[in-house]
């Protein structure tokens, strides 16, 4: 898409700190990171959201993003790390262009994990049977 600040990157009308490249596939740093290594990957092909990516490009896709992972975790350091998927605005998606966040963590680095809910009684039985009926 010509408005996608992603594309621009992969057909490098803006600059960007690669750090792998492939025919598929692209993993830059992040502008804006959490922790010093923070790196997005994604498909070079635009689609918006995790659900519109063909079945097809998953295999070539996290076998990148498995491989970049283990690259930032040693050239960090980092004791752990968040693999992050945001999609639609409700959830966080700021970029139109589907892309995982690899983010270096370490112990003691300030960030928090979100806040777990609970399940009113039968409530849970009741969502899960929701589920089941929109799988194959």
């Amino acid at each position: 898409m010509k408005d996608c600040i992603f594309c621009k990157i992969i057909n490098k009308e803006i600059p960007s700190c690669i750090v792998y490249e492939s025919k598929e596939v692209i993993a830059f740093l992040d502008i804006s990171p959490i922790n010093k290594g923070h790196t997005l990957v994604m498909p070079k092909k635009h689609y918006e959201t995790f659900l519109d990516l063909p079945k097809s490009e998953l295999e070539v896709l996290f076998g990148k993003i498995q491989e970049v992972t283990k690259a930032v975790i040693k050239a960090t350091n980092a004791d752990g790390f968040n693999l992050l998927l945001n999609n639609k605005r409700a959830a966080g998606q700021v970029v139109d262009h589907v892309h995982f966040h690899v983010i270096p963590r370490f112990e003691n680095d300030g960030l928090k994990h979100w806040p777990h809910g609970k399940y009113n009684e039968g409530e849970d039985e009741k969502i899960a049977t929701k589920i089941r009926s929109f799988l194959k």
